[in-house]
């Protein structure tokens, strides 16, 4: 039994591809409650809510799994506007999403991507 669970650890390590996604939890008290819709290759894996902090900016973070190295779409739906990002496994593994509010009051979504963990403190 214990020879079966570690090879069922080994292969779901080396066989689970994840992207890492963090989520800026936004300092702008404009965005408190909003609502996030992740879709990746045109399926929906998660909402998120943001939720808005007077201090620094706070992360949330999600695993969005893969069946296949190469490209992939990530969608993130906020309001009426879908945001699409190309992105590619395994060269950009790790993402960083934030949410902005322009002077005009226009949301945008914009993301950070990189092969390397991100530090956040």
């Amino acid at each position: 039994m214990k020879k079966v669970l570690i090879l069922l650890i080994a292969l779901c390590a080396i066989g689970c591809k994840k992207y890492v996604v963090l989520f800026e939890q936004p300092t702008n008290m404009k965005l408190d409650k909003l609502k996030l819709e992740v879709f990746l290759d045109k399926k929906k894996v998660q909402d998120i809510n943001l939720n808005a902090t007077n201090e620094m900016p706070t992360y949330e973070t999600a695993e969005l799994s893969i069946s296949e190295e190469g490209k992939h779409v990530l969608e993130v739906k906020a309001k009426d506007t879908t945001f699409s990002f190309d992105i590619k496994y395994p060269e950009e593994k790790y993402i960083m999403v934030t949410a902005h509010l322009n002077n005009n009051g226009k949301l945008t979504i914009g993301i950070l991507k990189q092969q390397y963990n991100f530090r956040v403190h």
